[in-house]
């Protein structure tokens, strides 16, 4: 490596340290893929190769077992480099703007089993109006799939319970009805008629109207999604359930259900309120790898 190639390098760890604020790990990563680039490009400059050059290095590291994290952070280590080479002016135009990265695989959704949502439900402590609220919460968190911030932002005009329905806004203040068990129901009612009242003794809530939230904290306000998310933490740590269990698992777990129970795809994604349909595909993959881990369980010839 030349004198010239290694002065990039310093000045590009320098811009990484200062002008990025990056880590010590990422400086040194970034730093050690530009060396195997520069070692790779066997002499020829830094500072003289054009896109197809970058695209040809792209297809020499991936003859390497890499995963395909690592190869994006390799991209995005020589698109910084470039980056700067072309701010100091080391370069008149930047031949890595276009250069991308492989998509990163997206993760299936974790989710519960209905046993495990029943243990969880079930071990909520409702000796309290508070614990019972929380109690009710859960249920409907899993009767509905609604999101944690859904449920908080409830007011009492968005319920219609003759129906069995809920009013929900979601994302982008998008409204949709999402339908309500007869089992989280009577819990809701029970809560509404008896435990709400004395969630908050020392503080008047006032009249109930249809802009009054449906959820309340200890001091009649409405109830935060830290907390609804900390009643599920101390529940999962209390029956040592070996999973991380988060609102949105509960979600996931009501999605994956609907689908493993023929439910239609467009009506799952209308009770989600995603925007398309591809986002509520991704849990009959879910589905399709928990039949093929009971299959392979459960058939003598499976595994």
């Amino acid at each position: 490596m030349d004198s010239s190639e290694k002065e990039y390098i310093e000045g590009f760890k320098t811009y990484l340290s200062v002008e990025r604020n990056f880590s010590e790990h990422t400086i040194c990563a970034y730093t050690s893929d530009i060396v195997s680039f520069i070692l790779w490009l066997d002499g020829v400059s830094s500072t003289s190769i054009d896109f197809d050059k970058l695209r040809e290095y792209l297809h020499f590291i991936q003859r390497f077992d890499y995963k395909k994290t690592t190869i994006a952070r390799k991209v995005a280590s020589i698109r910084t480099f470039y980056k700067y080479l072309y701010r100091e002016r080391y370069i008149d135009t930047n031949p890595a703007t276009s250069l991308s990265a492989p998509k990163r695989p997206k993760p299936l959704p974790k989710f519960l089993t209905p046993e495990e949502v029943e243990q969880i439900l079930n071990n909520v402590d409702i000796e309290t109006p508070a614990g019972f609220r929380n109690r009710v919460i859960l249920e409907i968190l899993w009767a509905t799939g609604m999101r944690v911030s859904e449920l908080s932002n409830l007011n009492f005009g968005d319920l219609n319970l003759e129906e069995n329905e809920i009013r929900v806004f979601g994302k982008g203040a998008k409204e949709r009805i999402v339908l309500i068990s007869d089992r989280a129901k009577g819990y809701l009612m029970q809560y509404i008629n008896s435990a709400r009242k004395l969630i908050a003794p020392n503080y008047p809530t006032g009249e109930i109207n249809e802009d009054t939230p449906l959820f309340i904290n200890s001091t009649g306000y409405r109830l935060q999604n830290k907390t609804i998310r900390k009643v599920i933490n101390e529940t999962v740590e209390k029956i040592e359930l070996p999973k991380k269990v988060t609102p949105h698992v509960f979600r996931h777990s009501f999605a994956t259900k609907l689908i493993e129970n023929g439910a239609d795809l467009r009506v799952v994604q209308e009770l989600l309120g995603h925007a398309g349909i591809s986002n509520t595909q991704i849990y009959t993959h879910v589905s399709m790898k928990h039949m093929r881990d009971v299959y392979e369980t459960a058939h003598p010839h499976g595994g």
